[in-house]
């Protein structure tokens, strides 16, 4: 009889076992479901918020690239209107002047002869 009742106290004993560690497993799976629902919640947060920050870095980099471009132009357009004016000066200067001043000496007359 000694052996029939330690096989029914340790059969209880694994009964018993299972039993609280079926309870405090149940409560732990219970409490990392929890846990990973938060993270999940937390992620999709973070996700929404980068999201809105990626939108707004590309809007600032759009509006930084358009201003850019036109002061690019501006720039362009300076430097093709002094480059105009710059020819123009060089052509004027560039023209044979028309006063008497300027223009070669006439030949003498012809010389009188020696005798």
């Amino acid at each position: 009889m000694n052996s029939r009742f330690l096989i029914v106290l340790t059969a209880l004993a694994a009964a018993t076992t299972l039993a609280a560690c079926g309870q405090d497993s149940s409560k732990a799976a219970a409490d990392a479901k929890k846990a990973a629902t938060e993270a999940a919640d937390k992620a999709k947060e973070a996700a929404t918020k980068a999201a809105e920050a990626t939108k707004e870095a590309a809007k600032e980099a759009t509006d930084a690239t358009k201003d850019a471009a036109n002061k690019a132009a501006d720039a362009t357009k300076d430097a093709a209107n002094k480059a105009a004016d710059a020819t123009k000066d060089a052509m004027k200067s560039s023209e044979a002047p028309k006063d008497s001043s300027a223009a070669p000496a006439a030949a003498p007359a012809e010389a009188p002869k020696k005798q």
